[in-house]
Order: structure tokens, then sequence, then C-alpha cells
């Protein structure tokens, strides 16, 4: 197995464990500025006199900026909390590429960021002669490129028939050594798709997927895996189940719903989609309001995923699809204004609540990512941690590479 490049030197367990051990001590002790749920609460839930004279000076367009921007992060709340600001807790360094110049036509119906994201993941994870097994494929488009560009042996694993006969056709039509198997990962058997000469790769696998993969990689042993993992949240056990032996032992217990901060509030879509994004909160804030009058019911109540194309129109069409969700009609000739105007002042307190929570949202997304590189490396594996690319190309940019260590020989 040739060594890791020295840009990519893998750290040894105990510095892993002591980067977990900084991140857990920092999440456990402010659980009170991010353990909570914005979108349900009325008022500021903190008293601290600075912290609420800052957030009481800030503009709903302010939060906005603040929350896109780690300097303007720093800017605004260091002087509050400098304990998250430091050196120790620091994502990992940047992957330094130096460019991949694949034929034009490889990036055929593949989006500019998504092809971005593919070249560099390629890059990042090249090896010399293993087969590669590419989990959640989709189509295969990473598995094409590495098929392409390195002459790998790729097996693309795809749930969804109609994607792996579309990437069959291409594969076959570019003459590429790539194969397609659609298997659900997450409900039949999939022993046989692991092997120990291997390498396994995933680009944004979401939750329970990529957490299967793991476990099925590391109990083939197999020889290099490297995943760049994302949607924490989506899983079907309703508590946080931890991977490693130091995240069992935290005294951390997440919910579901709280893993849903590790990938919150980050928007990449540029100026329109920002723009939607608001109108949606906003939109969503004034149908609980709309719902309360009606059912006097103050209880929360959640609202399924939406388009985003849906915030372009008028407000009333969405508050019907809303009302729907709950089995409630609402009153014909109301068009729901007032309740936009009450919700103005309730979408900036949340805006201002949320900007303090998500100064805590890359440390609990390191948190995870640690989980998943201290199992890897409890199962025998030199264990590196990266940033694939900036985190306006995607936000979801941890990168865990992981390569089987020898085992040593009996004296």
């Amino acid at each position: 197995m040739p060594p890791l490049p020295a840009c990519m030197k893998a750290k040894p367990m105990s510095e892993l464990f002591a980067f977990f051990a900084r991140l857990d001590q920092l999440l456990t002790a402010n659980q009170a500025l991010w353990r909570l749920q914005p979108l349900q609460l009325a008022q500021i839930p903190w008293a601290e006199s600075k912290l609420l004279k800052l957030l009481d000076n800030l503009s709903l367009n302010d939060c906005e900026q603040i929350d896109q921007s780690p300097q303007l992060q720093q800017q605004t709340f260091g002087g509050l909390w400098p304990e998250l600001f430091v050196d120790e807790i620091a994502p990992p360094a940047m992957f330094q590429p130096q460019g991949l110049s694949p034929p034009f036509w490889l990036a055929t119906d593949i989006g500019g960021r998504k092809w971005q994201q593919i070249l560099l993941f390629a890059e990042a994870t090249a090896q010399a002669k293993l087969p590669v097994l590419e989990w959640c494929a989709g189509k295969g488009h990473l598995g094409r490129v590495l098929a392409q560009q390195y002459q790998h042996k790729v097996s693309s694993v795809e749930w969804q028939q109609q994607l792996c006969q579309q990437g069959e056709i291409i594969a076959e039509k570019l003459q590429l050594t790539q194969r397609f198997i659609c298997r659900d990962v997450l409900n039949n058997p999939i022993k046989d798709l692991f092997e120990q000469q291997q390498q396994v790769v995933a680009l944004h696998a979401c939750g329970d997927l990529h957490r299967s993969l793991l476990v099925q990689a590391a109990a083939a042993q197999s020889q290099q895996v490297d995943i760049l993992p994302c949607c924490y949240h989506l899983q079907q056990a309703m508590d946080y189940q931890p991977m490693s032996a130091p995240a069992q032992q935290s005294l951390l217990k997440l919910t579901k719903t709280e893993l849903k901060l590790a990938v919150q509030g980050q928007v990449t879509g540029g100026e329109r989609v920002r723009r939607l994004r608001q109108t949606e909160m906003l939109w969503r804030r004034a149908y609980q309001l709309w719902r309360l009058e009606v059912t006097g019911d103050p209880q929360y109540q959640p609202l399924a995923s939406v388009p985003k194309h849906w915030f372009s129109g008028a407000f009333r069409p969405f508050a019907e699809w809303a009302a729907a969700q709950h089995q409630l009609v609402l009153p014909f000739d109301d068009d729901g204004s007032c309740y936009l105007q009450q919700a103005e002042p309730l979408l900036l307190t949340q805006r201002r609540i949320e900007l303090v929570q998500h100064l805590f949202r890359r440390p609990l997304e390191l948190w995870l990512v640690l989980d998943r590189a201290l199992y890897l490396a409890e199962q025998g594996y030199q264990v590196q941690l990266q940033q694939l690319c900036d985190t306006a190309l995607t936000p979801r940019n941890l990168l865990i590479s992981a390569r089987k260590l020898p085992v040593a020989a009996p004296l």
C-alpha cells in the first residue's frame, strides 16, 4: 500500500482523541446556548446583559451576513466566547489540489458546483491500484471520473434502478470499467459488496447510509475508506447512536432534531436562494401564528419540507398547504397579511437566537465527524481529516480518509 502524501499524514489516535475531548468539553459546557429550538421561541432565552445589548443592535440583514461568515462571527462574538475561536478547535487543514484536467465530455449533465466537488474528491483520494466501491452512487459521476482518470475498476452501488440504468449507458458509451449494482443497502444484505483489497468511497452519503458503509468496510478490513459525510440526522433511531468509545462515554446525548444543527443555516446558492430562504422562515412563522388563531393550540407543530419555488408567489397558497398538513381549513376571506406583519419581529428574534446557536454548528459537526474517525482508528486504520474545499463550494466539506494499518508479524 503506498504511503500517504506528505500533505495528508494521518494523525495518531491520541491526537484525534484530544481534538474530540476539547470539542466535547466545549459543547457540554455551553449546552444552554445551542440545545434549543429558535423557531419555537418568542423572546431571547438568555439574560447576560452584554449579549442582549449586542443582539438588540443586529438587524435581519446583519444576522444573515454574520451567520455566513466565520470572520464576522469572530468579530461579533469573540469578546464574549473567545474559546470558540481558538486554534485547538479549528477545522482541519484545507486540501491543496494540483488540479485534474479530465476531458470536457466527462462532465455531461453535472452541475458546475457538483463537478468541482467530484474533481477535488477524486484527486484527494486517488490511489494506485485498488478496485473502487462507490457508495450511494447515483448515476456514478464520481466513479466515472475515477475510472477515466485513474483507470480504476469501479463498482457503483445505487438503490434507484433508473439511475443505475442511466449510469450504465454512459459508462458503456465511454468504454469505462464501471459496473452498477442496484441495491437498497439499508434493507438488503450488503456484505458481498465489500472486500479487503478495495477502496470504498462516498461523496455526501447521508446519515445511516454512511454509518452502514463504515461498519461494513471495517468488518471487511477494506484497505482504504474515503467518505465525506452529510445529513447526520437522517437516521432511523430517534436519538444519536455514537460509533466510537469516546463518543459513547460523552455526557452529550443528542436527539435527531439536535443533529440538524450540524447542517443548518449555511446557504451556498446565491442571493436568490438566500432571499427565498428568508421568505420561507417568515412564512412558516406567520403560519404558526395563524394556526394558533384558528385552533387555540400554542404547541408548535412541524411542517414538511417544500420546494423553494413556493416562496416566489403569495403567502395564502403556502398557508393552505401548511394547514392541510395539520387537517385544518383556513378562513376563505383572509390573505394572512396580518400574520406576516406579526411574524416579522418574531423572525428577527429567531434569527438573533440562531446567530448564537450557529456558533456551535461547526464544533458539533466536527464532533460527529471525529466520532466516525475515531471509530475507524479503533478498527485499526490510520485516519486523516481535512477540509476538501471552501465552505462556499459545499458546507459539508470534511473528508475522512482512512487506510488500513498492516498487521505486525508475530515475533
